[in-house]
């Protein structure tokens, strides 16, 4: 078997759901239950190959496994080059679970039926983008399957989304993060043309001058800082939240908003560690700042989406701080924290999602008192709200407490403010759910009161058993993680 994953067997793993999308262009639009078990199957499949690759992964191998390779243009120095390492293992289970979840969802809550094949086909072509992404070895390669997943995407919020504003959003989420990532193509041309390849492997061993690292590290910021997204370049993503259909939300602030966080490990810190070292003093303001004003700005929202998003913003903060904090901790601690944020902001985002499907309408001033009606609901939001909060026991605690831990060996000043921003965390936080959950019941806003489906709390209990696995037991995910962050700080110092 391990011959078998280790010889082409990545490419077929990526490219599965390409495969399903081939499959369901031949079936008739109207045959409706088909095409969803065939988009289901296909995604369970894939989410248990991303376990299987998890259980052969070798703990003690700090380079690449399962390398595999495909030359696809005429071009000798750029190839299709698949490999997984402690890294990027836990991108590829976190997409494969969350797509898995957004198909569950959508079985029957797609209103435009004509359109559900396009639907399926849509999410599926973003899982295999979104797996190539992440186990891609080349960098021009990464570049288009990065900006590939921007088109479905885009017609994800421009034809699915929830309100009147979608195509608004949808265009201001196409031109924000295709207009940044023009800066990494440039950098990626330079490289090309200075070093005569495009793969990782072969970069990591260039040395670059001081003055070469220092303009290129800035055209890879730009890109990843509009896909993290990082205060100021931050304006697209709330409306893009409030605009996208629920399991748009999902897969936006569970997958790919790490994109950026993934392009800053795998690519500016082991490519550029001069500059990462020059420009550390700014990403640690513009961190600071996004902890500061995303979580007094979540104390001002009265749109449930928009009060997710600015909270997703505030903890992406704490994932910079920690990525660019130069130690063992710091980094492994801001992978945790991406994967726990992953979980508990996609399931906070499922959780608004049960409330609008309800009773139409996101706005926080006509909710109140839904533990009356909404027992099981509220206990499981109360639970997610904990976790984002950072509540010991949970995926985000970890996550936070080693970046705290990183941050406090090289500045106490860091430390004081990240730790005031975990303050405002638990302020919006506990301020959001006894807004809704507490209180009088609205009657006169709500005449169907119903607790959630079965299918919903299927959804939500993988979240619920994966945050807690993270946060009781955090060192099956730190073991992959730990050997491929040695060898990223050996690129640093």
């Amino acid at each position: 078997m391990y011959w078998i994953f280790n010889h082409n067997f990545l490419i077929w793993v990526n490219n599965i759901p390409l495969l399903g999308c081939l499959l369901m262009i031949f079936i008739p639009r109207d045959n409706l239950n088909l095409i969803r078990f065939i988009s289901y199957t296909i995604s369970i499949v894939t989410f248990l190959i991303t376990i299987f690759l998890w259980i052969l992964f070798d703990e003690s191998y700090h380079y690449f496994q399962f390398v595999t390779s495909l030359k696809i243009f005429n071009i000798s120095s750029v190839k299709y080059v698949l490999g997984v390492d402690g890294i990027s293992l836990f991108f590829l289970i976190l997409t494969s679970l969350l797509i898995l979840i957004s198909i569950l969802l959508s079985w029957n809550s797609i209103k435009q039926l004509e359109l559900t094949k396009e639907f399926f086909i849509l999410f599926l072509i973003i899982e295999s983008l979104l797996l190539n992404a992440f186990s891609i070895i080349d960098l021009l390669l990464f570049y288009i399957f990065f900006e590939s997943v921007l088109i479905p995407m885009f017609a994800i919020i421009g034809i699915f989304g929830s309100r009147t504003r979608k195509i608004r959003a949808s265009y201001q989420f196409f031109l924000y993060t295709l207009v940044g990532s023009l800066f990494i193509l440039v950098a990626i041309l330079l490289i090309y043309f200075e070093t005569g390849t495009t793969n990782i492997s072969i970069l990591y061993n260039v040395d670059f001058s001081e003055r070469r690292q220092l303009v290129l590290w800035l055209a890879f910021f730009a890109s990843f800082a509009v896909k993290v997204p990082i205060i100021p370049v931050h304006i697209w993503l709330p409306e893009a939240h409030a605009e996208a259909p629920t399991i748009g939300s999902i897969i936006l602030a569970g997958i790919l908003l790490k994109l950026g966080g993934y392009g800053f490990l795998r690519f500016s810190l082991p490519l550029f560690p001069y500059a990462s070292l020059y420009y550390a003093p700014v990403i640690y303001i513009l961190s600071i700042l996004a902890i500061i004003y995303a979580s007094l700005t979540t104390l001002r929202q009265i749109d449930l989406k928009k009060i997710v998003a600015y909270s997703s913003i505030a903890h992406i903060g704490y994932v910079i701080l920690g990525i660019f904090s130069f130690n063992m901790e710091g980094i492994e601690g801001s992978i945790l924290l991406i994967l726990g944020h992953g979980f508990v902001s996609s399931a906070l985002f499922l959780c608004v999602g049960i409330l609008y499907d309800r009773y139409h309408t996101r706005i926080l001033k006509y909710y109140s008192g839904l533990v009356i009606f909404m027992p099981i609901f509220s206990t499981l939001l109360f639970f997610f709200i904990l976790a984002n909060l950072g509540f010991p026991g949970t995926s985000n605690f970890i996550g936070e407490f080693l970046i705290l831990v990183g941050l406090s060996q090289s500045s106490a000043l860091l430390t004081i403010f990240s730790a005031f921003g975990i303050i405002l965390s638990a302020s919006y936080c506990l301020w959001f759910y006894n807004r809704i959950v507490f209180g009088n019941l609205k009657e006169k806003y709500f005449n169907f009161l119903q607790d959630i489906s079965k299918k919903e709390f299927i959804a939500l209990l993988p979240l619920i058993i994966l945050t807690l696995w993270i946060g009781l037991y955090p060192n099956i995910f730190l073991k992959p993680i730990h050997i491929t962050a040695v060898r990223l700080i050996s690129h640093i110092i």
